[in-house]
């Protein structure tokens, strides 16, 4: 019976000295692929034909989420609570090939469409360019947004 009683015992110890597998995305640790986390917009610039108009962030709040596979962002006007607008979908992301698939959205003449992007991250800031080309809802328009890391 003693037998028992202590192998059981050193069953229960060692299995509880043994290494906890950890969370591969942790609060503390960077994940694998950087663009996973929560961004928020600081800078937003838009040149369409012979203009360039410049966000005023002081104005709204602009949230990207990004996970493994989807992104989701939301913008809420500062000054008018119905203006409020977002949208998400799945994303592919190739070296520094960022490309965009807006799955979810109100407006339907750019629901699926895939907006091709080039990123770049630095430190905790991510900043995303390309020309975003809707011939649908005559959108043709060079993006540059910069967004800061809020969470992994």
């Amino acid at each position: 019976m003693k037998f028992i009683i202590l192998f059981f015992t050193l069953n229960f110890v060692f299995s509880s000295c043994q290494q906890k597998q950890q969370n591969p995305v942790s609060k503390n640790k960077t994940p694998e692929n950087k663009i996973i986390g929560t961004w928020k917009m600081i800078y937003a610039e838009i040149k369409e034909k012979d203009s360039l108009q410049i966000k005023d962030m002081g104005k709204s709040d602009f949230v990207k989420i990004i996970n493994a596979t989807h992104f989701a962002f939301f913008n809420q006007d500062l000054e008018n609570p119905a203006g409020f607008y977002g949208g998400g979908g799945t994303y592919k992301l190739q070296n520094n090939n960022y490309t965009e698939t807006l799955n979810y959205t109100s407006i339907e003449t750019i629901r699926g469409h895939n907006f091709p992007f080039t990123i770049e991250i630095k430190g905790d800031t991510l900043i995303q360019f390309g020309l975003e080309e809707i011939k649908e809802a005559n959108i043709k328009r060079y993006i540059v947004e910069k967004y800061i890391r809020v969470l992994d």
